[in-house]
C-alpha cells in the first residue's frame, strides 16, 4: 500500500514540476506490447516516460535500469523494485548475458522502456546505438518498437543533482517500426536512430 501511495505522489510531483505529458504524434496509446526507446540524458528519463504513460499502459510497462546505480542505497532499491518494478541490467556482467532479464520481461508480456545509447549523453547529438535493442527486436519480431524524444531533461535533472529542477519538459512519440526481413544489425540501428532524430525535428 505504501509503495502505491509513493507512486501516485511521484507521478503527481513529476507532472506539476515539468508539465510532463506524452504527445502521441506518430502512433496511438494502445494497450499492446511495445518496446519504447528514447534518448538518454539523466536518471530521471525513464521516470518521466513511465509517469507520463496512461495508467492502463504504465501498469504493464517496465523500464530497463542500470543495477549499479539503482541498487546503491535503500531508497534507490525501494524506488526501483517497489515503485517502478523496473528490470535491472548489470552493465558489468562478465559471465552472463546482461539482457537476460529483459528477454524474460518481454516473454512475460511486458512492454519495456530502453535507452539504446547505453549511457547518459551529455551532448545534443545522439550517441551510436548499442546492439541490445537489435537483439531484442530479432528475438521478438512482432513487437512494435516506438521512439520517444525527451526534450529539456538535461535541464530538469542535471548531472550531479538528486532533486529535479522545475522546467517544462516535452515527450514526443514517433512512428512504430519493426525489424525488416533481411535487415542487418547496423541498418536497423541506423534506422532506429534516424526515426528518433526525426521525432525531434518534426516536433
Amino acid at each position: 500500500m505504501f509503495d502505491k501511495v509513493c507512486v501516485v505522489l511521484l507521478i503527481t510531483f513529476a507532472k506539476i514540476l515539468t508539465g510532463v505529458r506524452l504527445i502521441w504524434r506518430g502512433c496511438e496509446p494502445l494497450e499492446k506490447q511495445r518496446i519504447y526507446y528514447a534518448n538518454h540524458s539523466s536518471h530521471a528519463d525513464f521516470v518521466l516516460i513511465w509517469s507520463a504513460l496512461p495508467k492502463r499502459i504504465r501498469e504493464n510497462t517496465r523500464a530497463i535500469a542500470a543495477a549499479d546505480y539503482w541498487t546503491k542505497t535503500p531508497i534507490h532499491r525501494f524506488m526501483i523494485h517497489k515503485m517502478f518494478n523496473a528490470v535491472l541490467v548489470d552493465r558489468n556482467a562478465k559471465t552472463i548475458n546482461p539482457l537476460k532479464p529483459v528477454f524474460e520481461a518481454l516473454k512475460d508480456g511486458y512492454s519495456i522502456i530502453i535507452f539504446p545509447e547505453g549511457t547518459r549523453n551529455k551532448e545534443d547529438n545522439l550517441l551510436p546505438f548499442k546492439a541490445g535493442i537489435y537483439l531484442l527486436a530479432k528475438e521478438n519480431p512482432d513487437i512494435e518498437i516506438v521512439p520517444i524524444w525527451l526534450d529539456n531533461l538535461k535541464r530538469v535533472m542535471p548531472k550531479g543533482h538528486f532533486i529535479p529542477l522545475p522546467f517544462l519538459c516535452a515527450l514526443t512519440v514517433g512512428n512504430a517500426v519493426k525489424l525488416k526481413e533481411g535487415e542487418t544489425k547496423q541498418e536497423f540501428l541506423d534506422r532506429l536512430r534516424d526515426e528518433l532524430i526525426a521525432v525531434n525535428q518534426d516536433g
